[in-house]
């Protein structure tokens, strides 16, 4: 199998939770709409964690520290752009109220792979006993996907207990 495949494959599982989680919540305009500010803020921070991933090559190093063949920068590039491009529609969605269904799949995408990336990138850290591609930006990534993903719970879920 392709190691842009297995690579990624952490990536795909999120998009089927974030696809479940979705069906399971189908939440309303207003949630969607709320979140929209959210996760704007977290397509920014994904932005320029892609930035620091692309200049400090995770392309080359991730891939291989799972003992995978390195992905072309060009592979790497567009896979985040369409990304990038998704969560953009996603949110512009979300904030005039169309297409909820998608937005809230992508969103919830959204939030959890910042919240992986968050996680994932200290303990690749660690385990390279050093500095790993992405780590300056995971953590910022990863407290923005906790606040999208607050945001997309609807109301009655956040409430405290009584």
């Amino acid at each position: 199998m392709p190691s842009e495949v297995v690579g990624t494959g952490a990536l795909w599982v999120g998009l089927v939770i974030a696809t479940i989680t979705a069906l399971a919540q189908r939440p309303p305009a207003a949630t969607l709409r709320a979140a929209a500010m959210p996760a704007a803020i977290t397509l920014l921070v994904q932005a320029a964690h892609f930035g620091e991933e692309y200049a400090t090559e995770f392309y080359r190093l991730f891939p291989e520290r799972l003992g995978l063949a390195s992905w072309s920068a060009q592979f790497f590039v567009i896979f985040n752009l369409i990304w990038l491009s998704l969560w953009l529609g996603a949110i512009a969605a979300a904030y005039v109220g169309r297409a909820r269904l998608y937005s809230a799949i992508v969103l919830w995408f959204l939030a959890i792979a910042a919240i992986g990336n968050g996680i994932a990138h200290p303990l690749f850290a660690i385990s390279a006993r050093g500095y790993f591609p992405g780590l300056i930006t995971a953590p910022l990534l990863g407290i923005a996907g906790l606040f999208l993903a607050r945001s997309l719970l609807s109301p009655r879920l956040r409430s405290p207990v009584r």
